[in-house]
């Protein structure tokens, strides 16, 4: 039977960010999208979503950001979609802090989305698995599941097949250029490698991160040369790469010493913080889940 029960209290949870540790285009869909092979990780920062129960059905997100209609926005979509799923009556009231970059290769959006997902289902009680509520991510998004499943994971297809993995824990200084790189642009460049051969993950964790690196690194360079700029800052600092089509690249440190030294060198004009690898969610933790 659909809840109508007053909901309970609210929840404050976070929508951590991720890191493509590896990404690896193996091939192209007859659809049009691209085969992948990639590593998740996430960070120990990342949005913040406050939920609170509403009882007349509405859900309401504030504030709204610049540029995205409130009908577009994930979280509203991931809110309404559970609705329909569940057949749940209760509605929410969202507040959004954003501390990620919008079209960073963070993830942000659809950690956004993951966290109304994992955080309306215990505000409505509604009791949905994990499954479930990677089915319903996937439709908004092919970075959803991984957020919903809340473990690092090795992704292939177009990122939705999962498998969980242990990863080392570094410190890593993400920098964000100032500047939006068109994921379209990225995927339709006559140069971006697309055919790179396939490989099991035990042999992408048996060669470590000294190995690792991501297709459309070359082809973000080529045509955005502030990310160009921003890596070669890094690399000269650590090893570093980008993460997903960026526009945010992220350095490896080995101690939160290194990671604070790096972070005080960065240029004015730039954005950056320092995180933990994280090879489970706070959000799952948040939710004893």
């Amino acid at each position: 039977m659909p809840r109508t029960a007053q909901p309970p209290e609210a929840l404050v949870l976070p929508a951590p960010a991720k890191l493509n540790r590896l990404l690896y285009i193996t091939g192209r869909r007859p659809d049009g999208y691209h085969e992948l092979q990639t590593l998740f990780q996430f960070l120990d920062h990342g949005d913040t979503l406050t939920l609170r129960g509403r009882e007349d059905g509405e859900i309401r997100l504030s504030p709204r950001l610049p540029g995205v209609a409130a009908e577009d926005n994930l979280v509203v979509r991931a809110a309404r979609l559970l609705q329909a799923e569940s057949g749940c009556r209760l509605g929410a009231d969202i507040h959004l802090a954003k501390r990620l970059p919008l079209g960073g290769g963070l993830g942000g959006g659809s950690s956004d989305a993951a966290t109304t997902l994992l955080g309306l289902d215990a505000l409505w009680e509604l009791g949905l698995g994990l499954t479930q509520l990677a089915r319903l991510g996937l439709a908004l998004g092919a970075d959803v599941p991984v957020f919903v499943h809340g473990h690092a994971a090795w992704a292939e297809g177009v990122g939705e097949r999962l498998t969980p993995v242990e990863l080392d824990t570094p410190w890593f200084v993400v920098l964000h250029p100032g500047v939006t790189v068109s994921t379209p642009a990225v995927f339709g460049a006559p140069q971006l490698t697309r055919h790179t051969p396939p490989i099991t993950m035990a042999r992408a964790l048996q060669g470590g991160a000294a190995s690792w690196r991501n297709d459309c690194e070359p082809t973000v360079r080529a045509l955005y040369p502030e990310v160009a700029h921003a890596l070669d800052w890094l690399v000269a600092r650590a090893p570093s790469m980008l993460t997903g089509t960026g526009a945010c690249v992220f350095a490896r440190l080995d101690s939160e010493a290194r990671a604070d030294r790096v972070l005080a060198e960065v240029p004015e004009g730039w954005q950056a913080f320092k995180a933990r690898g994280l090879n489970r969610s706070p959000l799952h933790a948040a939710l004893g889940r």
